[in-house]
């Protein structure tokens, strides 16, 4: 089996790749606020998408709040809504957001709601154990049950565009293969249940999608992301009874600060419109968490890192296409799923990211979502009709083409709890560091936080969950 083109080839593994791109002895990364005039996004720029954009912008900034929130992406509104779930007693809870409302990677790139079955299941138990590679596949299983559950008790599936259906992995060298099924028979002696894994080969791929390389199929969905953020804020704004809840987009924090002795708050948040004092402060800013904590800055730390994505057509039906399935190949660099279609003839629109490997850094270090890179654009525009032949047209232009940065990290795993262990930074927490997987992860992420700072403000132990990887505490824990 070859690589379908020259530039698919990569490092042993995913987690390798990660490492690979980040070995660099020049001192790139860097940090900085989002930049001001980020490209158009489908999720964020299509009519009617975004009625919170500007929530908030002007007018007068609360001089004080309980818990501070900085950053309005999926992980900052969701631990608003497990705050205001769990909190009943009268707390003031502010989101404060640089850009515009669920501007972040999430909100520009994401959609996918799929939770790893099994892949790179080798890699992380001998980093971590069996217990700790087991916990990460229950973190990204309870984040899309809780979200799941979520939508259908709300009855949002049809306003956040829920697709339901099966999720498929190509692979398209014999690599790739072997360590998938060595990750799926390892996952299978630890426990779980993967009878629902269903392995395709070159024939049954090429006859139901047409596509020369095997795959593997499993439960799967996809959602438009800054739609759903939007329910959730707006549903825990209606829950807090006791506790208000209010967003102030254009809102940069510009810097952290202690307060005075004198004062009932720890902390001081400097931005543009004021100053705002607090007990609690999150860090939701994923690629730009180190502009407020510098010691994330380094390729130790979190990283911005820059995605790309487009939007084109395909040139057959979605039946023709073999379904509504979302996919992903060359170890998850590119990933993609059609749109939703109002007729059995419609051509789809396909939302496809990736292409970071035509740069040899990874597009890491990157901030600015401004511009799109020429180089990723082009395996972007080449990919599909090379990998389904005859299925999209060559040279087709994309509808939309646009960049979000996200927050890697060496071991690709987020930060989750306590900035620090030390007490200097007593009540300041982090959920960021997806790499490039935050809707199967932040969510969760979020609830980890939030219990974290309603234990403390009841004066109670926290336990974690036992869906939560220890190895994810590591600031904590340092």
């Amino acid at each position: 089996m070859q690589s379908v083109a020259t530039n698919f080839n990569l490092p042993k593994s995913k987690l390798q790749a990660s490492k690979a791109s980040f070995n660099s002895s020049s001192p790139r990364f860097s940090s900085y606020l989002p930049v001001p005039n980020p490209t158009k996004s489908f999720w964020i720029d299509s009519p009617d998408a975004n009625p919170l954009a500007t929530e908030g912008s002007t007018g007068i900034l609360p001089q004080e709040a309980d818990i501070c929130i900085i950053g309005s992406g999926i992980t900052g509104v969701s631990v608003a809504y497990h705050l205001a779930a769990r909190e009943h007693r009268p707390l003031k809870l502010v989101i404060l957001e640089a850009r515009d409302f669920c501007s972040g990677a999430t909100g520009r790139n994401g959609g996918h709601l799929t939770p790893n079955m099994f892949i790179d299941f080798c890699d992380f138990k001998e980093q971590y154990g069996q217990q700790e590679a087991l916990k990460a596949l229950k973190l990204e299983q309870h984040t899309a049950t809780s979200i799941l559950q979520f939508i259908s008790a709300q009855n949002f599936a049809e306003s956040v565009d829920l697709v339901a259906g099966d999720h498929i992995t190509t692979f398209l060298t014999d690599e790739e293969l072997l360590r998938a099924k060595a990750d799926y028979d390892a996952t299978k002696a630890a426990g779980v249940d993967l009878s629902d894994v269903d392995w395709l080969s070159k024939e049954e791929m090429q006859a139901a999608h047409g596509v020369d390389y095997p795959g593997v199929k499993f439960r799967g969905h996809n959602l438009w992301p800054l739609k759903l953020v939007t329910h959730l804020y707006t549903y825990a704004k209606s829950q807090t009874n006791d506790t208000s809840l209010s967003l102030h987009t254009s809102t940069p924090v510009t810097r952290i600060s202690s307060t005075e002795p004198a004062s009932s708050h720890r902390w001081k948040l400097d931005t543009p419109r004021g100053s705002i004092s607090c007990s609690y402060v999150v860090h939701a800013t994923n690629a730009y968490a180190s502009h407020l904590l510098p010691n994330l800055r380094g390729p130790s730390g979190i990283v911005p890192t820059r995605g790309q994505v487009v939007a084109v057509r395909a040139a057959v039906s979605l039946n023709e296409l073999g379904g509504k399935s979302s996919w992903d190949a060359n170890d998850g660099l590119e990933y993609w799923f059609p749109r939703p279609v109002s007729s059995a003839a419609e051509c789809p629109l396909i939302i496809l990211g990736g292409g970071r490997e035509a740069e040899p850094r990874f597009e890491d270090d990157e901030i600015d979502d401004s511009k799109c890179n020429e180089a990723v654009g082009k395996v972007l525009r080449d990919f599909l009709p090379e990998l389904f032949p005859g299925k999209y047209k060559e040279g087709r232009e994309p509808e939309m083409d646009w960049t979000g940065i996200m927050g890697f990290t060496f071991t690709k795993d987020p930060f989750v709890g306590p900035v620090s262990a030390s007490t200097e930074f007593q009540g300041q927490y982090i959920a960021a560091g997806y790499s490039g997987h935050g809707m199967p992860r932040a969510y969760a992420c979020a609830e980890a936080v939030a219990e974290m700072i309603t234990a403390d403000i009841r004066g109670e132990r926290w336990n974690a969950p036992d869906w939560l990887p220890e190895h994810y505490l590591r600031l904590s824990n340092a």
